[in-house]
């Protein structure tokens, strides 16, 4: 199996055991607990600690900039994780949703997996307090040739830091099908 290949199995199988509830986490795990009323309750690494107000894990400013450009039938996306602290992260995960479907077959950098018809998800790599992650490229060929596309960019999964920012981890960018690069 080739790297990228045994990569995108490790972020598919992170996927999988984030949308039920269980996510391995460096050090120790977090998982919902039933609480009684069906919601559950977040215990682990990164949860804030029975009758404390302050986070039991790390703290992170997770932050993307980057840019979009949309030509005929082809969304390029050139993302640039950073993170301002205080504390490093030694990974997360970015999620990108666009308002076009994909293509069937697509070729995705590697730490990237598909996980629906308009969204995907990539690794960012170690977060170095102050620093940032690795760059993420993706050539995304879609179904149909849109006029416009709006792409949503947001942390999935941060390893269970507590983000007091997250205005600057949740964009919106709208590029439209005339091959200029828009900057977020």
């Amino acid at each position: 199996m080739r790297r990228g290949a045994v990569r995108s199995v490790v972020v598919a199988g992170s996927l999988v055991l984030g949308v039920t509830g269980l996510t391995a986490v460096e050090g120790g795990a977090q998982a919902r607990a039933a609480d009684g009323t069906g919601t559950g309750a977040l215990v682990g690494v990164g949860a804030r600690a029975e009758g404390a107000g302050a986070w039991a894990g790390p703290e992170a400013d997770v932050s993307y900039h980057g840019r979009v450009r949309l030509t005929p039938g082809l969304l390029r996306l050139w993302l640039v994780p950073a993170n301002v602290g205080p504390s490093a992260l030694p990974n997360a995960t970015v999620r990108v949703r666009l308002s076009a479907d994909l293509a069937e077959r697509q070729e995705l950098s590697e730490g990237c997996a598909r996980i629906g018809s308009r969204e995907l998800v990539c690794e960012t790599g170690p977060l170095p307090e102050h620093g940032r992650g690795r760059h993420i490229g993706l050539a995304m060929e879609l179904r149909e040739h849109p006029g416009e596309v709006t792409v949503r960019i947001d942390t999935w999964w941060n390893g269970g830091a507590s983000d007091r920012n997250g205005a600057n981890n949740e964009l919106a960018v709208l590029a439209l099908d005339t091959g200029d690069s828009y900057a977020f």
